[in-house]
């Protein structure tokens, strides 16, 4: 009987010993210099692989803990990187990249999003019988990042074929024109997947005979908006 109570005694501890760990961080990220509120900004705890999307008020939270280490990445800005020091709210402000790592393939290559985060593709899914995965805060939040991994996945596949190297071989611009030129004319997800080599060189020869006629003030790149989702 007392190892009985014993062992629902250490279940008990281990019970609170993990709801202690599960704190919370979060806080808000902004735009330097603008104090813009940045909606759609990836946050991801590199200790826990916990991950979430800032919200329209760029505000976000997930689990974590003092000690942890968080980073905030969004295309167009400089990532940033939070050692999390005590759990009081957290204002992290996010600085634009230059004009030449802006939109130009700014994106690693290589991104499985299924084999890196399965525990957001497990809570997106939607059962009949279940009201939470069809209405709860958890549900809802898998989804919206769900559409977001398949936007960047597409993102990234354009990058592996519309490089500087390769655009750079095809039009005779170099350096900043070129960078400009590119995100002019950047291909679409659905063109990059139905289009084979040559489809995608007479693209691009078409586009540079658009771009010489462009008039100079045309030729430059629009302010990188965030473009936010709606619940």
């Amino acid at each position: 009987m007392k190892f009985r109570y014993l062992i629902i005694l250490c279940l008990g501890l281990l019970s609170l010993t993990a709801k202690a760990q599960q704190n919370t961080i979060r806080g808000q990220v902004v735009e330097t210099g603008t104090n813009t509120k940045m909606p759609e900004v990836l946050v991801r705890n590199t200790n826990n692989n916990q991950v979430t999307l800032t919200d329209n008020g760029g505000n976000f939270q997930l689990q974590g803990s003092v000690g942890h280490t968080v980073i905030f990445s969004s295309p167009g800005y400089v990532s940033d990187t939070l050692f999390i020091a005590d759990l009081a709210s957290k204002r992290v402000i996010m600085t634009p990249l230059g004009i030449a790592l802006r939109q130009v393939n700014v994106r690693g290559q290589r991104f499985d999003p299924r084999a890196e985060y399965p525990q957001i593709y497990q809570k997106s899914k939607v059962y009949a019988l279940s009201p939470t995965t069809w209405f709860g805060k958890d549900a809802k939040d898998a989804r919206r990042l769900k559409k977001y991994f398949e936007k960047e996945v597409h993102e990234r596949q354009i990058d592996s074929v519309f490089t500087k190297v390769y655009v750079g071989s095809l039009v005779p611009l170099k350096d900043r024109e070129l960078e400009i030129f590119m995100n002019l004319y950047r291909p679409t997800y659905e063109f990059v997947r139905s289009n084979n080599g040559e489809s995608m060189a007479a693209y691009i020869n078409d586009s540079y005979k658009k771009y010489q006629a462009l008039p100079a003030d045309k030729k430059s790149v629009p302010k990188l908006v965030a473009d936010p989702q709606q619940e």
